[in-house]
């Protein structure tokens, strides 16, 4: 691994500053900049949009890259990825007559291209034929009233079983006595799927439904014949291993909020990732494609080579996948994650595959960290690794970290660094923010790798590393 490293840096500056354009893909549709950011409510029509089919139009919303070739992809995030890291450059004022200062080097690519999600969310509405009991994806807003839901079926993101279970969902919800519940003030019950699968072949689906006025026994009649239909009736084809059942009044719930009912089948799933196994909850998170988070771990664990036998600080850890793919190269890791189910998760993992040194906090880490990290030995090093959602981390959490000198190196794995994840960089990269209380010794970006864990979409993972 260090040797591939090693010639990937030795091409980084020539791949880093190459131009890749092509015709087949309107960059303005999934660009970068601030001016797309603030179009993004309207979906981008190209020229020829009408005479396109649903399929076409929904493949190039979901996965505008469909029609390039592979390779083609990946120049083309390459040169996105510069494009973002000039821009980051520029607000903390490192940039230097328009390069990087440090190396970007290859992206990474996903070992596996099509059918790689492990998980699928498909929504209910009005189909192409009208039909408002259509399980798909959506084209057009609730805002512009042009909501269409196609069938996913065509993707080349999404495996088939994903698109056999959504399609059974629709056979049954369309002989369900029951109204689909596409806007709540509207009434109707029936809502997404979402479906999970592992490597394994193991399959879970959750129902997700409004109950509105329907009381406990009326609900449980729809419950049973729900059981009755994925798992003796024509839905038995799915081979569910698990069935859960939610019921929300609201967009998104957790599992504190209504938690999950176990219809069917085991209460968990299990993947393997590096030799190690991890066990998947209902809302719990976990990479969409596994083979590669592999690629995205085994990255970032060479990135951390230098500070092995220290600490790891694993900040929104998720289900600790990251700490525990890194913990036989660490002394002490330490997860933060604001999910409560999650941290079970994660301590259940580590349990699971008989690692001591891994510990995990469930709350929230602009919270935990003031108080935590002064604690944490620095023996041997004290390395922080963040993954945070596409909000970015707390102005706090970023305090927290840049306030502790024991911490000379960070690891930013960002899914949209040019969204809110720029604020947190110019947080550990600027002038201290007297009024944040952000005082600590600046952090440096020293190198940049691109892992492509979203094959046909413009999206990928960023490792950044700084240091000070």
């Amino acid at each position: 691994m260090s040797k591939i490293f090693s010639e990937l840096l030795q091409r980084a500056g020539d791949l880093a500053r190459a131009r890749v354009t092509y015709a087949a893909v309107n960059c303005s549709s999934v660009s970068a900049t601030r001016t797309e950011k603030k179009r993004r409510v309207k979906q981008h029509r190209s020229p020829g949009w009408e005479t396109l089919s649903w399929e076409e139009r929904l493949a190039d919303i979901v996965t505008p890259l469909w029609r390039l070739r592979y390779e083609e992809q990946l120049q083309w995030k390459q040169e996105q990825q510069l494009k973002i890291l000039l821009q980051m450059s520029n607000v903390v004022g490192i940039c230097n007559k328009g390069e990087l200062t440090f190396p970007l080097l290859p992206i990474v690519p996903s070992p596996v291209r099509d059918g790689y999600r492990n998980k699928s969310t498909f929504s209910i509405n009005r189909g192409v034929d009208g039909n408002p009991k259509t399980v798909g994806l959506y084209i057009g807003t609730g805002k512009g009233r042009n909501i269409v839901c196609v069938h996913g079926d065509h993707l080349l993101n999404m495996p088939s079983n994903h698109k056999l279970v959504g399609r059974c969902y629709e056979d049954f919800i369309r002989a369900s006595p029951l109204k689909p519940c596409i806007l709540f003030h509207d009434g109707g019950h029936w809502r997404e799927i979402t479906v999970r699968t592992n490597s394994a072949g193991s399959t879970m689906a959750i129902v997700y439904f409004h109950p509105q006025n329907l009381t406990s026994e009326e609900m449980s009649v729809h419950k049973a014949a729900l059981v009755e239909y994925f798992t003796k009736g024509p839905g038995a084809v799915c081979q569910l291993d698990s069935l859960y059942f939610q019921e929300s009044t609201m967009t998104r719930c957790s599992h504190k909020e209504s938690p999950y009912q176990l219809l069917h089948g085991v209460p968990h799933i299990y993947e393997e990732i590096l030799g190690f196994k991890f066990r998947i909850s209902a809302d719990s998170f976990f990479q969409v494609n596994r083979g590669a988070a592999e690629a995205l771990y085994n990255t970032v664990a060479e990135l951390n080579k230098a500070c092995g036998n220290g600490t790891l600080l694993d900040v929104c850890c998720g289900t600790g996948a990251i700490g525990i793919s890194l913990s036989s190269r660490m002394k002490k890791v330490i997860g933060v994650e604001l999910i409560e189910q999650a941290v079970e998760d994660a301590k259940h993992n580590a349990a699971l595959n008989g690692i001591q040194n891994c510990e995990f906090l469930s709350g929230k880490a602009e919270v935990i960290l003031p108080k935590l990290i002064p604690t944490l030995c620095s023996d041997g090093g004290l390395t922080a690794i963040v993954n945070p959602s596409r909000a970015g981390l707390h102005y706090r959490v970023i305090r927290a970290l840049r306030n502790h000198s024991d911490i000379q190196r960070l690891i930013y794995v960002s899914c949209k660094p040019e969204g809110e994840a720029m604020r947190n960089f110019r947080e550990l990269c600027g002038k201290p923010d007297w009024q944040k209380k952000i005082t600590g010794e600046a952090f440096t970006p020293t190198i940049a790798v691109p892992v492509d864990m979203f094959p046909h979409t413009p999206h990928c993972e960023l490792v950044l590393v700084f240091e000070r």
